[in-house]
C-alpha cells in the first residue's frame, strides 16, 4: 500500500501531523509520499489534478490522507479514483472549489474523520454532515482546528484506521 499525505492551506508537505504519521507508517512497511502543494496554497481544484496525477503513477493501492484543504484535496480524488482508504483530519468540506463533495462520493471502503470541537476555522458539523452521508466514522476531539492537542489520540485513531483498511484487503 503506498500512502499519500496531503498538507493544508498554511501547511508544508512535512508538518507535525504528517511527520507523526509517518512514523506509524513506516513501522508497518508501508510506501509513503508528501505531495508538496505550497506553489498551489489557493488553487484546490489544481492541487486535486496534481494528486490525481501522483495516483495513476502509483502501482500500489493509495491511500489518501489529507488536513484541513488536504481533506478536500484527498476527497474529491477519492471521488474521481478509486482508494483503499480516506482518513480526514478537519476537512474543509462544504467550502467551495469545483467539486460538491455532496455530488462527488468517496471511493473508499474504509473513511474516517477526526475534527475538533473548538475548530474555529472549519465548523465540526461539515465532518458530521459528510460522515452521515458517507457512512464515515467520525471522531470529535476536545480540541482546535490543527489537531494538536492530543496527538497520542491522533495516533491511536490512525493506527485502528489502518487496521481497518488491512482487514478489508485481506
Amino acid at each position: 500500500m503506498h500512502i499519500i499525505f496531503n498538507h493544508g492551506q498554511e501547511s508544508g508537505p512535512m508538518g507535525t501531523k504528517i511527520r507523526r504519521r509517518v512514523e506509524l507508517v513506516e513501522n508497518r512497511g508501508y510506501h509513503w509520499s508528501s505531495i508538496d502543494y505550497r506553489d498551489l496554497r489557493d488553487e484546490p481544484d489544481a492541487r486535486v489534478e496534481r494528486l490525481l496525477d501522483k495516483i495513476k503513477a502509483t502501482a500500489a493501492p493509495c491511500l489518501l490522507v489529507g488536513s484541513s484543504m488536504g481533506g478536500y484535496v484527498a476527497t474529491v480524488a477519492a471521488a474521481r479514483a478509486p482508494v483503499a482508504g480516506l482518513f480526514l483530519l478537519a476537512p474543509a468540506l462544504y467550502l467551495g472549489g469545483r467539486y460538491s463533495v455532496s455530488e462527488h462520493r468517496p471511493q473508499a471502503p474504509v473513511i474516517s474523520v477526526v475534527h475538533g470541537w473548538r475548530d474555529d476555522i472549519i465548523p465540526w458539523e461539515h465532518s458530521l454532515r459528510f460522515a452521515k452521508e458517507n457512512h464515515a466514522s467520525l471522531h470529535l476531539l476536545d480540541d482546535e482546528h490543527p489537531l494538536s492537542g492530543d496527538l497520542g489520540a491522533l495516533a491511536r485513531l490512525f493506527e485502528l484506521f489502518l487496521d481497518k483498511v488491512e482487514a478489508g484487503l485481506r
